[in-house]
């Protein structure tokens, strides 16, 4: 006869297994965005006052929310790309501030910490994009494909 303690042990891994292949959920997609759409507002109005982020645009390419909501990683660029991990340094100094706007503005019980990482998306599409203009790749891509 197997007790509840033999069984937990062998579920409770599975479901931790299962909940981790899935992407994120409906809730973590929904508020990442809003804090997206939040922080680029604060960016375009020149709420942050500090003088190194004065006159830099900043574009919020994405916000990736931790499963909990305690942890907001948000993604930025500066407009024409350079500078971007000064700019990430500098968010990062004016966080406290930007926390404070953006609990403000968004209606959940607990403001998430707001970590900012340079957005990478351009630099790896140009890396696809240049192997993909590979002569290797194109004369690969040119061939019909094989019977198995």
């Amino acid at each position: 006869m197997l007790d509840f303690n033999t069984v937990a042990r062998h579920i409770a891994p599975m479901a931790k297994k299962q909940n981790a292949s899935r992407g994120p959920g409906q809730r973590q997609l929904r508020v990442g965005e809003s804090i997206r759409r939040i922080l680029s507002e604060i960016f375009a109005r020149g709420e942050i006052h500090d003088p190194e982020l004065a006159h830099v645009s900043i574009t919020v390419g994405e916000v990736r929310m931790s499963p909990d909501l305690s942890v907001a990683t948000v993604y930025v660029l500066p407009l024409g790309g350079e500078n971007a991990e000064e700019v990430s340094k500098a968010l990062a100094r004016n966080k406290g501030e930007l926390r404070h706007l953006v609990t403000k503005e968004l209606n959940i019980r607990f403001s998430p910490d707001l970590r900012f990482l340079p957005d990478r998306t351009f630099d790896q599409m140009a890396e696809t994009e240049r192997l993909l203009n590979l002569d290797a790749v194109k004369q690969d891509l040119a061939k019909p494909d094989e019977a198995e």
